[in-house]
């Protein structure tokens, strides 16, 4: 007989251990048939955390982790490493997107109770993933050195000083300084990218061993080892390779689909995901009107808030998550899965999940008296929740388990989407009683519409000369490069040396100026701001608004004001293509939007002293070329800030379509495979 031969084989002869964990945890482990879309979560983790491991040791090999270097070094890998900004966008949209599916995670848990026997020790070691996964989060927010990442670390850490006799050294020591500093940057880069990730991943293996020893839970809560077939296999399970590989593909496919359109289209997500105030190289003398962490720490944030005393505030947001912890001891209900559990418990997990979506969102706003108190009384039904889940477990009426598992789906469509509905008005209603504010998105004025023209070259073209010229006398554009500019905007070089470059740089240098921050400092009081990345910063519409909005105030040092930035402390740039404007009676708008109107007559109320104004002092162009010569500035601003925006939504199109074409495939392999089971 002759001998085998092969791979497989010969790598079983010298590492049979392979085979053993293939067939434990993969070929011979049987997971429940019943699985459904909340079980996707789980796999859909797994993937994130293997796109954060990649990305992160891409952004490692052009990260400089110093004070000095570590927001200039991001800006770098974003315009200057070829392909760099998919990396960065990539790892930003993975950590958020790691928080959601992992809080989707856990929500399964809570549903299908996958914390209660034999599973305790499963969900402690997800649990001790997640609070892994907090401080891998919190120290890599810090690491790009913006604005809000230097002021969130600051609030953070400065509760560590809250800790009775030895939190002020406490706080010292894990700064690596008296003030948060560069050496506080280094020690937190060397946590994100090599102590966490080792525990990280150490827990993750240790999370699906427990897992695969003791089974996957379903969505009735019942096991499936009751019911073997001859050859002692679960009748109600399946081999999880190739049978849920295959069937998980259809979910990863999915999930990328969202994945990169957010990746490729909205990068910033409004400023959930890539926060404004962090396109702001960090500055330890400029505190920013409203520090908030990212929004997968707001819940939390929000308990540490509610709570008057810093130390109490503390305790509190250290509590909401050590909770989580004894949750397997604290449900004593005789049924696993919300399905067989009674109304009362229903209601209450619905309203848990509406309470930390609220919490998430208040987190994220300033505080008024109104959100407080809702805060408050959100905290506390956090609370309420796991204290009471305690009690009414033991007395509540449930369904009887079935034998086996259920291949119905549960509740069904019209259920799962009153569910959905119910939580949203949970979560609307109080938000809307206390989230009234002010309507006006640009100072005083709501902002003027501005839609920008990346290919409209002639646009681009004039917007540089005019930055040149009227900007780069005190603005630097010092991330962005001569020869980027050039190329991008269809500008010879030759032109651009000759025409637009007055500093003696090369074609291939950045955009700086000469002039000393110090003198420019004593100059203007303070050091005039790098344009490079002031359009995302505040957003294209507020510069275009705040262009347009400068009016003659002889109170003011310089002699001029703005409606956008009042009080601002530069001159009028474009003074002598303009002129000067001055204030006349006009139109007066109420503080939430709109036209303040006599109640009787219907008319205009036309008592705003600055509402409309006058050119006096007339410029070198009409009105309406003084628009257009804005509009070109302000579309050059909104390139230079984000030069591969055009190239990023190109490529973005070629993704989605591969995805689209990728997920046929899969969806039809999926039924091929699944189509006898039952």
């Amino acid at each position: 007989m002759s001998e085998e031969k092969g791979f497989a084989v010969w790598l079983d002869s010298r590492m049979p251990t392979l085979k053993i964990l293939w067939n434990d945890h993969m070929a011979k482990y049987y997971a429940p048939k019943n699985f459904n879309f909340w079980y996707y979560f789980g796999v859909l983790a797994m993937v994130v955390l293997v796109i954060q491991l990649v990305t992160g040791v891409w952004l490692l090999m052009s990260y400089q982790g110093s004070a000095e270097q570590a927001f200039a070094s991001v800006e770098y890998i974003m315009r200057d490493v070829e392909l760099g900004w998919v990396i960065r966008y990539a790892h930003s949209t993975g950590a958020s997107m790691f928080f959601l599916v992992v809080y989707m995670h856990m929500f399964r848990g809570l549903m299908y109770g996958s914390y209660k026997p034999p599973r305790e020790l499963v969900w402690i070691f997800g649990m001790t993933i997640y609070v892994a996964l907090m401080a891998e989060a919190f120290m890599g927010y810090v690491l790009p050195w913006g604005q809000m990442s230097y002021w969130g670390a600051q609030v953070i850490i400065s509760l560590v000083g809250a800790i009775p006799v030895v939190g002020e050294d406490l706080t010292t020591w894990v700064r690596g300084d008296y003030l948060i500093s560069g050496i506080t940057l280094n020690r937190f880069m060397s946590l994100h990218v090599v102590a966490i990730p080792i525990i990280l991943i150490a827990l993750v293996l240790m999370h699906i061993i427990a897992l695969h020893d003791v089974g996957s839970n379903n969505p009735d809560g019942v096991s499936i080892k009751k019911y073997k077939d001859e050859e002692g296999n679960p009748i109600d399970g399946l081999p999880f390779f190739p049978y849920f590989v295959i069937h998980d593909l259809v979910p990863i496919v999915v999930f990328l689909l969202v994945f990169c359109t957010i990746l490729f289209f909205m990068p910033e997500m409004g400023g959930y995901f890539l926060e404004y105030a962090n396109f702001e190289i960090a500055n330890g003398l400029k505190t920013p009107e409203h520090i908030a962490p990212v929004w997968y720490f707001t819940p939390f944030y929000s308990m540490l808030r509610a709570v008057p005393d810093k130390l109490g505030g503390f305790i509190v947001m250290a509590a909401a998550i050590a909770i989580l912890y004894v949750l397997p001891w604290l449900d004593r209900s005789p049924v696993r899965s919300i399905r067989y559990k009674g109304t009362f418990s229903r209601v209450a997990l619905l309203a848990l999940a509406a309470v930390f979506i609220i919490l998430g969102y208040l987190g994220v706003k300033a505080p008024t008296e109104g959100r407080t108190i809702l805060t408050q009384i959100c905290t506390a039904l956090y609370f309420s929740y796991f204290i009471g889940i305690y009690f009414w477990t033991k007395i509540e009426k449930t369904k009887p388990e079935p034998d086996r598992i259920t291949m119905d789906g549960g509740m069904g469509f019209a259920k799962t989407f009153g569910a959905v509905l119910i939580v949203a008005l949970m979560v609307i209603i109080p938000i809307k009683v206390v989230g009234a504010e002010s309507n006006y998105s640009c100072g005083t004025i709501d902002c003027d519409p501005f839609e920008a023209e990346l290919s409209n070259d002639a646009s681009l073209q004039n917007g540089a000369k005019l930055a040149v010229n009227y900007c780069m006398g005190c603005h630097s554009f010092k991330y962005s490069r001569w020869q980027r500019v050039a190329d991008d905007i269809g500008i010879p070089h030759g032109i651009m040396m000759d025409n637009m470059v007055f500093t003696g740089q090369k074609i291939g240098e950045l955009m700086d100026i000469a002039m000393p921050p110090e003198e420019s400092k004593s100059w203007f009081g303070a050091v005039p701001p790098d344009l490079t990345l002031v359009a995302r910063a505040r957003s294209p519409e507020w510069v275009y608004t705040y262009l347009r909005n400068f009016y003659k105030d002889d109170s003011r040092p310089l002699g001029v004001n703005n409606k956008v930035y009042k009080d601002v402390g530069m001159p009028h740039a474009l003074l002598d293509l303009q002129g000067l404007p001055e204030c006349g009676f006009g139109q007066a708008v109420s503080v939430y939007g709109g036209l303040k109107r006599d109640l009787i007559t219907g008319e205009d109320i036309l008592d705003d002293p600055c509402g409309r104004y006058n050119i006096e002092q007339t410029g070198t162009l009409t009105p309406e070329e003084f628009d257009v010569a804005v509009f070109d500035l302000v579309n050059f601003l909104t390139y230079v800030a984000e030069p591969m925006a055009e190239e990023r939504k190109h490529i973005g199109k070629l993704v989605i379509l591969f995805l689209l074409l990728l997920l046929v495939f899969v969806v039809l392999l999926n039924r091929e495979y699944w189509k006898g089971i039952h």
